[in-house]
């Protein structure tokens, strides 16, 4: 888990009642969205191996994070830890035929991300709108977030990247905190939608199905 404080909705992976049955949580300290979105600091691999450790030693079977960015640890973390690794929702895209990716910050997310996943890399991507209410809550970890601003943010970026790619025939949210809105950016943009819950629930079994 990123080391955040901001509101974690029913469908974000760090809500509790997001997924079935026991999950472990271990926040690493200093891991903040800015750091590992924009910045991408190469220093965390450390101590985000040393988390998934621990969460073994607690008896964890497989493991994922809590932002999509960090697919560029994919092989590093999978390499280093004994249980099946998910860093991130964009290890789907290679499963799709005509995926877009909705991302919570386009601008940082770059052709190393979508090789990281295995992922084509003109992969059509589009972004929140900078400086809208649901990035910065969730870049600059604030403490407050308005629930319907952020689903309003969310819907139009993705009929932004429909409206840019109309050939893309489904979506997968990059963003862990973006699947709460996922039923609703389905019914805006008539494609099925995908995210870390339905890219687990299909490997885990706890039947998650794209809205």
């Amino acid at each position: 888990m990123l080391d955040t404080r901001f509101p974690r909705l029913p469908g974000d992976i760090g809500h509790p009642a997001s997924v079935p049955g026991q999950v472990l949580h271990r926040l690493v300290a200093g891991a903040s969205p800015r750091r590992v979105v924009r910045e991408q600091d190469p220093e965390l691999l450390t101590p985000f191996i040393a988390a998934g450790a621990a969460l073994v030693r607690e008896g964890a079977t497989a493991l994922t994070t809590s932002c999509g960015f960090l697919v560029l640890f994919q092989h590093e973390l999978q390499e280093a830890l004994p249980v099946p690794v998910w860093t991130s929702s964009l290890l789907k895209l290679k499963e799709l035929a005509r995926p877009g990716v909705l991302t919570v910050d386009a601008d940082a997310l770059a052709a190393a991300h979508l090789a990281a996943a295995g992922a084509r890399g003109d992969t059509p991507v589009a972004g929140l709108e900078p400086g809208c209410h649901l990035q910065r809550v969730l870049l600059e970890d604030l403490a407050d977030l308005d629930a319907e601003a952020a689903e309003a943010d969310a819907v139009a970026a993705a009929c932004r990247l429909v409206g840019r790619h109309p050939g893309i025939d489904s979506i997968v949210l990059e963003c862990t905190n973006l699947p709460p809105y996922a039923a609703a950016i389905a019914l805006a943009t008539a494609r099925p939608v995908h995210h870390l819950l339905t890219f687990l629930g299909e490997r885990l079994d706890f039947g998650t199905a794209p809205r």
